[in-house]
């Protein structure tokens, strides 16, 4: 017995000095970071006090995989902002990896990203992103979504599908230039598997496939059904694309894909492009999925909040813009207070709390510490296997829940005190994304009171699921004419 807890605490320490050897071996000066252990790393005692002990810049490993993690305002901003160039990579997440094989804006890098990312932009703004076109298009959507809640008759409902319908129709306008009905089962289909995908990601088993992919692979579990959800869509998305080059119009160019495909036909000789079917479909997925999920979640989130605190509900809006006139983006500077109640509703949500890892493309000197680009790099009898890439994380959550009072009301003027880094990998639809939130949020406050069949109370803000999204709680509101 002796002997045997004797050859437990030698294989111990064994194991301990040779991940000791492992974080020193490479000769690179990383950050500090707690002691992990093999195959597992820190993913059982994640912390987030751990910058206390190890700074604002530190070592951890999520399984196999060893990262880089930036923590607080100053630190993120010198690597997104002042250090730009350098931070621009997007990390190989294994999730996506399988969905989109590396092709699309979201999780591209290099020449690819770039050609794409700048052809979205300029496309996107030509549709109206962040003007005067756009903002009818959601106040005509809004239109329909307050039918929607007028036909509940103040029966309690859940509000995930009635945001998400509306939100999704704004991004379908502009990327398959139309809209669908809300009764629509095939467009309700869609947004299911969305809202199934999304909470996937963001729940132990998705995060375990993003840490072990090869392993996850061979077992049985919820993502092989997910991805087989996924191919669902991808066949929507290429029924429309086919739909579009059968009636493409060079001279009438109505949506995002048509002027992809134009743009596809233009650099068909070059053999350099990246305008190719693969990432029209990985992009036009990038865009329909986050354009249709985050936006619904912060609404969804935002009247759960409003419920939550009642005496928010409808200031301002009676004296600014009254029950009958449409809100515009116009009336945004009037309504300080309101502005400032949708800034506060992102903070607190925080809808991605690690952001998405970003990725060391070459060694980079930060802070006096050596961020490195990938190295594959094995060890003898693979006690280790294999340490897949370095890229780090940006603790966005910290930055959000420890800055101060996110706005301030004096005079009547809000202040806002933002905390939000424009990075050149922030979200190409963020415009769009603002926008809807105004005019959806005063909208609906503008027509209805919103309540909980439990009272405010009964409410649980807490978020159900919490890793690479905070997923909130499914819940029953009831929407009052006022």
């Amino acid at each position: 017995m002796e002997f045997s807890s004797s050859l437990v605490l030698v294989l111990v320490l064994a194991v301990l000095m040779l991940v000791w050897w492992k974080r020193n071996a490479s000769g690179l000066s990383l950050p500090p970071g707690p002691l992990a252990l093999p195959l597992i790393g820190n993913l059982p005692i994640m912390d987030k006090r751990w910058s206390k002990t190890y700074g604002p810049v530190m070592t951890v490993y999520l399984g196999p995989q060893r990262m880089v993690v930036l923590v607080g305002y100053g630190t993120v901003k010198e690597a997104l902002v002042d250090q730009a160039e350098h931070f621009t990579g997007r990390a190989p997440i294994p999730f996506l990896i399988k969905v989109l094989r590396g092709y699309g804006l979201a999780i591209s890098n290099g020449d690819r990203w770039r050609q794409l990312r700048r052809f979205t932009l300029t496309t996107l703004r030509d549709f109206g992103m962040g003007r005067k076109r756009m903002e009818q298009w959601i106040q005509e959507e809004s239109r329909h979504l307050l039918e929607s809640f007028e036909e509940t008759k103040s029966t309690p409902v859940d509000p995930a599908f009635f945001l998400s319908r509306a939100v999704s129709n704004v991004i379908c306008s502009l990327v398959f230039g139309q809209r669908f009905d809300y009764e629509d089962k095939n467009f309700l289909h869609l947004l299911q598997i969305i809202s199934r995908l999304v909470r996937f990601i963001s729940s132990p088993q998705g995060q375990l496939y993003n840490v072990f992919p090869k392993l996850m692979q061979l077992l049985p579990g919820r993502h092989h059904a997910m991805f087989k959800e996924i191919e669902v869509i991808k066949a929507f998305v290429l029924k429309k694309i086919k739909e579009h080059e059968q009636n493409l119009d060079f001279g009438d160019q109505k949506d995002f894909i048509d002027c992809f495909l134009i743009k596809l036909k233009q650099e068909k000789h070059n053999p350099d492009t990246e305008f190719h079917k693969d990432n029209m479909l990985g992009t036009v997925l990038n865009l329909f999925i986050a354009g249709t999920e985050t936006t619904s979640t912060t609404l969804r989130y935002a009247l759960m909040l409003l419920i939550k605190h009642p005496h928010i509900q409808g200031m301002e809006i009676d004296q600014v813009i009254g029950q009958n006139r449409i809100p515009t983006m116009d009336d945004r500077k009037s309504l300080p207070f309101t502005d400032a109640v949708i800034h506060e509703v992102q903070r607190y949500l925080d809808i991605v709390p690690l952001n998405v890892p970003h990725y060391a493309t070459r060694d980079i000197s930060f802070r006096g510490y050596i961020i490195p680009k990938v190295r594959m790099n094995t060890y003898s009898g693979q006690l280790l296997l294999s340490w897949r890439l370095l890229d780090y994380i940006v603790v966005q959550w910290q930055l959000l829940q420890n800055a101060p009072k996110y706005f301030l009301i004096i005079s009547c003027q809000c202040i806002l005190l933002k905390l939000v880094i424009l990075c050149k990998r922030s979200c190409v639809g963020e415009s769009l994304a603002r926008m809807e939130l105004f005019l959806f949020i005063v909208s609906l406050l503008q027509k209805f009171s919103f309540s909980s069949p439990k009272g405010p109370d009964g409410v649980d803000t807490s978020p159900e699921l919490s890793s690479f999204g905070n997923m909130p709680r499914f819940y029953d509101l009831i929407a009052s004419p006022r």
